[in-house]
C-alpha cells in the first residue's frame, strides 16, 4: 500500500490519532522508536530548528521540502502529514507542491487560505477572499489524484472573519473534495462542534499544544467532541529547546554536560551506532 492509502486505513481505524510534530531525521526517528505511526512535519518547528526563529512566512518550499526529505530518510514507515503552508504562491503553484510531495512519499498535506506575505507584524493572518481560497483548494485535489496523497484543507479566517464565514469555508472545502478538515484557533467547545459538523463526518484535525489563544482541549476532550487527528507542535521542540539551553547553561558553568544528559551508551544506542556496524559488515573486505 502506498502512503497515501495506508493513512486512509488509519483514518477508517477506531480511536484519536495523535501526530508528533517532526522537524529533522533525529525527531522523525525517535518518534518512530516511540511507536508512532504517523507525525506532522510542521512548519513552526523547521523554522524553529532551521532559521531559529518564529514561524512568519519566512521558510520557503525548498527549506520544507528538504526537511520532509530527512524525516523521510530517517523514518521511511512513517506516514508524513507535510505542512505546505499556503503552497507557496498562486492555484499553480499549490498543484507543483502537492505533486512534489506525493512523488516523494508523503501521506498527506495541509494548505491553508491565509495571505503571503503576511502585513509586517506578527499578529493575525488575514485571509485569501472566498472563491481564491476555494481555487486553492480545487487545485490542490486535482493535483492530488496523480499520487493519491490526502488534502488537509485548512481554514484560518476564524480571527478576522468570524465563525460563520470559517464553517462556511470549510463546507466549501468539503464540497471541493478534501480529505480531512481543519479550523485553525477555535475559541470555545461550541466552535469546534460546528466545524466538525461541517466536515460532514471527513476527519477533523486539530492543534493541541498549550499557550496560543485558542480553545485547547485534552486528548480525551478533543477526541469526544469529534477531532480525528492531533498535533502537538511544542511538544518535542519545547523540551528539546530547553534541553539545549540546559546543554549550553553547564557548559557556562564549566561542566562537561548537564545532568539531564543521556549517558554516552545510550546516545550512542540511539543514534544507531551498532545499527551502522551490522549493516556495514557485508561490505567490509576480508571481513
Amino acid at each position: 500500500m502506498t502512503p497515501p492509502d495506508r493513512l486512509r486505513a488509519l483514518l477508517t481505524e477506531p480511536g484519536f490519532v495523535v501526530m508528533p510534530a517532526v522537524w529533522d531525521g533525529l525527531s522523525a526517528k525517535l518518534s518512530a522508536v516511540a511507536g508512532f505511526k504517523t507525525a506532522f512535519l510542521s512548519g513552526s518547528c523547521v523554522a524553529a530548528s532551521r532559521l531559529g526563529g518564529p514561524d512568519l512566512d519566512l521558510i520557503s518550499f525548498g527549506e520544507m521540502f528538504d526537511s520532509f526529505n530527512m524525516v523521510r530518510g530517517a523514518a521511511p514507515d512513517t506516514l508524513v502529514l507535510a505542512d505546505g503552508d499556503h503552497g507557496y504562491g498562486n492555484a499553480m503553484n499549490v498543484q507543483r507542491t502537492v505533486r512534489a510531495y506525493g512523488r516523494a512519499g508523503a501521506a498527506a498535506i495541509l494548505i491553508e487560505d491565509k495571505i503571503t506575505p503576511r502585513a509586517l507584524t506578527a499578529a493575525g493572518k488575514p485571509c485569501l477572499p472566498r472563491e481564491e481560497a476555494r481555487m486553492k483548494i480545487r487545485a490542490a485535489v486535482q493535483a492530488a489524484k496523480e499520487s493519491g496523497i490526502l488534502i488537509l484543507a485548512r481554514t484560518d479566517c476564524r480571527p478576522t472573519q468570524g465563525i460563520d464565514e470559517a464553517v462556511a469555508r470549510i463546507e466549501m472545502y468539503v464540497e471541493e473534495g478534501a480529505d480531512i478538515l481543519f479550523l485553525d484557533s477555535p475559541h470555545d467547545d461550541a466552535e469546534i462542534r460546528r466545524a466538525v459538523a461541517a466536515a460532514k463526518g471527513r476527519p477533523s484535525f486539530s492543534v493541541l499544544s498549550p499557550g496560543a489563544p485558542r480553545a485547547t482541549p485534552s486528548r480525551t476532550e478533543a477526541e469526544a467532541l469529534g477531532f480525528k487527528i492531533g498535533t502537538y507542535p511544542t511538544g518535542m521542540l519545547s523540551p528539546a529547546t530547553a534541553g539545549i539551553k540546559a546543554g549550553l547553561a553547564a557548559l557556562v558553568a564549566g561542566q562537561a554536560e548537564t545532568s539531564s544528559a543521556l549517558p554516552p551508551a545510550e546516545l550512542r544506542s540511539t543514534l544507531g551506532y551498532a545499527d551502522y556496524d551490522a549493516q556495514a559488515k557485508p561490505f567490509i573486505i576480508g571481513g
